[in-house]
């Protein structure tokens, strides 16, 4: 089995480094907290141009002619990594899973309605899922709004629903009526779509957390070289070198579960990362709060932007709870593949 990203691979996530480090990522998530969206928004359409949407989207048959270029989850899972490095805002994940949920219906009516303004980047969505969270994120600024319910009912939900309280204020959370909206479709297909698009949402959430547990840690041990106690740099205490080794070992062991659930995609597999890399992505961000003192308990430092983060991607898309169970009921490479056949 391949670890290592092929050179395509290589240039597909350079190229997506360089453009959100050029892109004053921090400044479009403050904007994103305050309800302005057109940063973000602009941000999203550059980021589409790279074909990052599009990697959800079959590639073959009629789905090629709608923008896609996929399935090809390694690729996006590469992709959500620098999205998480970044600090990127807004409902990427929930658009990429919409996207493999509307190419998963069997009927191409609503995809040929939807896909192409998605892929192209004008255009994004949240959704809900029956396993996962019952709140649709950023559902004020999402062009669609889907949910799918226990039924096998698809419905295009027709408000913002009810806002929430959440860790994290550039991730607002917010409830959807499932019986409410436009009835879009129903029936097996849409059960089987969903449970393909759920764990497509998994595996590019625990691809953020690895991102971010990375940014932080990347973040810290640079500050460790400059804070200075008794006229030395904290980086040179023994129990600091240990505190970083340990969450650099956390996330390095997340890695290779990763991107072994991108390359064999079955249930089982994608919680297995999810839970790592979550748990591996928290544990960063304690580290991080430990290690900075007072100062990272503040708004104005950008740590804050990963630290909200870490917490709440834990949880999305598959508490550590319902991973685990998700390892157990499945076992590692038990479950439903990609395509819904065992």
């Amino acid at each position: 089995m391949r670890f290592l990203p092929t050179p395509e691979q290589t240039d597909f996530t350079r190229t997506l480094r360089s453009l959100l480090g050029a892109a004053e990522v921090p400044t479009t998530v403050r904007a994103w907290a305050a309800g302005d969206h057109a940063p973000g928004r602009a941000l999203w359409a550059r980021l589409a141009d790279t074909g990052l949407w599009a990697l959800a989207v079959p590639e073959d048959g009629p789905y090629g002619e709608l923008g896609g270029l996929g399935p090809l989850p390694v690729e996006a899972a590469l992709g959500f990594v620098e999205l998480g490095r970044a600090g990127f805002a807004g409902p990427a994940v929930e658009t990429a899973a919409a996207c493999v949920l509307l190419a998963g219906l069997g009927d191409t009516g609503c995809a040929k309605r939807y896909l192409p303004a998605l892929v192209a980047g004008e255009a994004s969505a949240t959704l809900t899922l029956p396993g996962g969270s019952p709140y649709a994120l950023d559902a004020d600024a999402a062009t669609y709004r889907f949910t799918v319910s226990a039924r096998g009912e698809l419905r295009l939900a027709d408000g913002a629903g009810t806002p929430l309280a959440s860790l994290d204020p550039a991730r607002r959370l917010s409830t959807l009526d499932p019986g409410g909206g436009e009835l879009l479709a129903a029936g097996p297909d849409v059960t089987r779509a969903a449970e393909t698009a759920l764990c497509w949402a998994r595996l590019l959430t625990a691809a953020q957390c690895l991102g971010v547990g990375e940014a932080l840690l990347a973040r810290t041990v640079e500050y460790t070289k400059q804070r200075t106690q008794f006229g030395t740099p904290i980086g040179a205490f023994q129990a600091v070198k240990h505190r970083l080794a340990d969450t650099l070992l956390a996330l390095e062991f997340a890695r290779p579960l990763l991107w072994a659930a991108a390359l064999s995609p079955r249930p089982g597999e994608v919680a297995a990362a999810k839970l790592t890399a979550g748990e591996a992505a928290y544990a960063a961000a304690l580290t991080a709060l430990q290690l900075h003192g007072a100062v990272g308990y503040t708004e104005e430092l950008d740590l804050s932007l990963w630290l909200r983060k870490a917490r709440p991607l834990r949880d999305a898309w598959g508490t550590p709870t319902a991973c685990r169970a998700e390892v157990l009921r499945s076992g590692v490479g038990g479950g439903v593949p990609w395509g819904g056949v065992g």
